[in-house]
């Protein structure tokens, strides 16, 4: 069964980093509930899921996505742009190293949630968390692996997987779930584009478990797009640990 990668939420997650949205209180026991909801939903796709060593004192903890990007057989560590997020890399790296082959990013700053993998191909956002020089040292690790890096430029927003997330394939060809406000579709070459509807700007991030969707609630419109394609599409109430500035991507690790 294909592995995905999980960790706890930390109560402290009400002092997580923010950087396009205003702080709101947040619920660690909903946000707690809610990430169970979403685990589930993981082993409803068909995944096994692994939970990373629990970090209390670690805000943003949950969010693993960004400390690792995982190529086949290898899992790359991140450098993860908020100073206050690296000591996380470590416990990723111990969490991962009986299941990959772990390498470590040389320099810069990169999250995992600025990479979006579509085949062999590496799409990685310019963001305020990833920089030319993570983005650089990125290529050189995943090269010999087989990956080529493509930087993307993107509007205001965290990461990439904000703006454009890997919904599926179709006769050979990718289907992206975007939002062009936010990046520029013509950078992803022949792929599809679903576009997330005008009012649901933050609906673009969709978690893609084998032949499943799980996806945030609260973008209906987006959502009903994604199923006239006749994507599986299961929604979830993630609204607690949307206030962290959270997409359904963040809160996991999914293996090839």
């Amino acid at each position: 069964m294909p592995l995905a990668f999980t960790r706890a939420v930390s109560p402290r997650i009400v002092d997580c980093a923010l950087t396009h949205l205003d702080r709101q209180p947040i619920d660690p026991i909903l946000a707690t509930e809610q990430h169970a909801a979403y685990e589930r939903a993981l082993g409803d796709a068909g995944f096994i899921v692994h939970r990373f060593e629990y970090l209390a004192e670690d805000p943003d903890a949950v969010f693993v996505e960004d400390t690792a990007v995982l190529l086949g057989t290898s899992a790359i560590i991140t450098r993860p742009g908020t100073a206050s997020r690296r000591d996380e890399v470590d416990s990723t790296a111990r969490g991962l190293e009986s299941f990959f082959r772990v390498l470590r990013l040389a320099s810069g700053n990169l999250d995992g949630g600025d990479v979006l993998k579509v085949g062999n191909t590496l799409y990685v956002g310019r963001s305020n968390r990833t920089d030319a020089e993570g983005a650089e040292s990125l290529a050189e690790a995943a090269a010999p692996l087989g990956y080529k890096v493509v930087p993307v430029e993107l509007g205001q927003c965290l990461h990439l997987k904000t703006a454009v997330t890997l919904a599926g394939w179709d006769a050979g060809h990718p289907v992206l779930l975007a939002n062009p406000e936010w990046v520029d579709p013509a950078v992803f070459g022949n792929a599809a584009i679903v576009e997330v509807a005008h009012n649901e700007p933050f609906g673009a991030n969709v978690v893609l478990a084998g032949t499943r969707l799980i996806y945030a609630k609260g973008s209906p419109a987006t959502a009903a797009r994604l199923r006239e394609r006749d994507f599986d599409v299961v929604e979830l109430d993630l609204s607690e640990l949307q206030k962290a500035e959270a997409g359904g991507t963040c809160m996991s690790l999914i293996a090839d």
